[in-house]
């Protein structure tokens, strides 16, 4: 049984296509924005002047996954990049509505090949499948639902204790998952034959917060990966010069989701000489906040997919104290290019005692704390790097498609 692939977005979703191509089990991928350059719109970038040619090959490089075959891609619709353009203009509230749209039609977009004859099954992602799921059921299909992030009753919870104490950290649409939404995955679980999930702690939402019968007993634990082409011609870490500052590096969106209130707050108390923080990601904090920080902070908007190993192989540590997650792939990148991590235990438990430190709490008093340990232990910090990229062969894209495989054939799919 081969198995059709579908994301409006991204998320992992390439490897996973790519992953059931060489297992010879992709029967289609369909996304909303993949790079072809014979095609529209992407041919645009052939007759544009240098500097817009070349601002137009940076953003579309971002949807570039040479390896996977093109003829097994459908790309599908506008709303993605309608949605993209909104949120780069800061209008949050447009960019959120455009993407619930688009998730709700995407199934529109696909239905052809859910209907067509013989054996299919699918694999969904959280946020988009349940659409797609229903008319799968209509036709005896098997259901995947690749979970990618904990039970939003989670998050609600999270967030409602935080705002307490940095309510002014939040944009409007961060605040809170409504009803509806967590409705809607609620009915994923329900619709799907078997929930993948990358950490114990998603598993652990859904099974403390989702009221589905059986959601618990659908679950199972897939690590992912990264892409180990990306990261392929780093070398290995040098030792650090013990009078430069420790480098931090936080990538990602930059949100109160993703705790970096605390690492904001953490690096204000650090001298420069000791420490910089660089910031990589889409800016979720109203810019009134983010001022008063601006000073120690080297920031940059989101950048494409190639540009991420160079930027953390001139980093030293990757921070990352996140409240609510999934399985946080930048943790797997940072150790393929010979970072030390930081980071909570609700990112998926990557750092080990020999590569990081993982939280016990998230705090502002436990991100400086955890962040003065290599600061003032250069030693320790070399050793972190030093082993970093042997511990990232365990989130291998080779391991993936081995524990893909295995899934497959003990679900008997």
């Amino acid at each position: 049984m081969n198995i059709g692939v579908f994301h409006p977005g991204t998320q992992h979703s390439w490897q996973t296509a790519l992953a059931l191509q060489q297992l010879d089990r992709l029967a289609w991928y369909a996304t909303s924005i993949f790079y072809k350059p014979d095609q529209w719109p992407y041919r645009i970038e052939r007759y544009l002047p240098g500097t817009w040619r070349a601002r137009a090959s940076r953003e579309f490089q971002r949807f570039s996954m040479p390896s996977l075959n093109t003829d097994h891609v459908i790309t599908t619709g506008w709303m993605e990049w309608a949605e993209r353009i909104f949120a780069r203009l800061n209008l949050p509230r447009l960019a959120n509505r455009l993407d619930k749209m688009g998730n709700r039609q995407f199934v529109h977009r696909i239905a052809d090949q859910i209907k067509a004859p013989g054996q299919l099954a699918l694999w969904g992602y959280s946020d988009s499948a349940r659409s797609s799921f229903e008319l799968a059921r209509q036709h005896g299909r098997t259901c995947i639902l690749d979970r990618t992030i904990g039970d939003f009753r989670a998050y609600n919870a999270a967030m409602a204790d935080i705002q307490a104490d940095y309510g002014e950290w939040f944009l409007p649409t961060e605040r809170m998952v409504s009803d509806e939404q967590i409705a809607d995955n609620d009915r994923e679980y329900e619709l799907a034959d078997h929930i993948l999930v990358g950490s114990e702690y998603v598993a652990e939402t859904i099974r403390r917060h989702s009221p589905v019968n059986g959601a618990a007993k659908k679950l199972r634990i897939l690590d992912y990966c990264y892409d180990e082409n990306l990261f392929s011609g780093l070398h290995v870490p040098r030792q650090l010069l013990r009078d430069r500052p420790v480098r931090f590096l936080f990538l990602g969106l930059v949100g109160p989701r993703k705790g970096i209130h605390h690492v904001l707050e953490a690096i204000a108390q650090i001298p420069a000489s000791q420490a910089e923080l660089t910031i990589v990601g889409h800016m979720k904090v109203p810019p009134s906040v983010f001022g008063r920080y601006a000073d120690r902070v080297n920031y940059h908007a989101t950048v494409p997919r190639s540009e991420v190993p160079t930027i953390m192989a001139n980093h030293d540590v990757l921070l990352l104290p996140s409240y609510h997650e999934g399985a946080a792939i930048a943790l797997y990148e940072g150790l393929a290019a010979g970072m030390g991590l930081i980071q909570s235990r609700n990112t998926g438990l990557v750092a080990t005692k020999d590569t990081g430190l993982i939280l016990d709490t998230i705090s502002t008093e436990s991100v400086l704390e955890a962040m003065l340990v290599p600061i003032r232990d250069r030693a320790l910090l070399d050793s972190w790097r030093a082993r970093a990229q042997g511990e990232a062969a365990q989130y291998s894209f080779a391991r993936y498609r081995e524990n893909i495989a295995r899934f497959l054939a003990e679900a008997g799919i």
